[in-house]
């Protein structure tokens, strides 16, 4: 049976907000809606379901991202994940430009969690808490970017 990943799904507080941050960093935003009724209800198991949504897909047309702001029944608060919890806690892009990245999540106020670690000179990685606190990971691979440090 063959499969592919539609999308991810990550529930918001602010819909404008997360969009305008995640095309800044490059996605675009590729439909919107506001879904309600029967259908919605039984898809997603809430009674009542009522929400805004929004999907964005990466440049390559290859990843993307459905976003939704409840409505109805209100979206409930939770503490932030950790990285070292169970289950879904973070969306991770490969990015050319990590600084570059960096500057644009800090225009929205957001900044890496510890700071910008190397793995042996392959990839510069960093984790930051994004919208409603959803943990975002940059992964510059310098092996592709001409980046590369020289080892000496």
């Amino acid at each position: 049976m063959p499969i592919a990943l539609e999308n991810v799904g990550i529930a918001v507080r602010d819909l404008e907000a997360t969009i305008s941050f995640f095309t800044d960093l490059g996605l675009t935003a590729i439909g919107r809606d506001e879904v309600s009724g029967e259908w919605a209800s039984t898809t997603v198991g809430l009674a009542g379901n009522h929400a805004k949504i929004a999907v964005l897909q990466t440049p390559d047309g290859r990843g993307r991202i459905e976003l939704f702001e409840y409505i109805h029944p209100a979206a409930i608060e939770t503490e932030p994940t950790l990285p070292n919890e169970i289950g879904m806690h973070r969306i991770a892009f490969s990015v050319d430009d990590i600084d570059e990245s960096l500057a644009i999540a800090a225009r929205h106020g957001y900044h890496p969690l510890r700071g910008v670690a190397d793995y042996q000179d392959v990839y510069k990685l960093t984790y930051l808490r994004g919208p409603s606190g959803i943990l975002v990971m940059f992964a510059q691979d310098l092996t592709k970017s001409g980046a590369r440090r020289e080892v000496g």
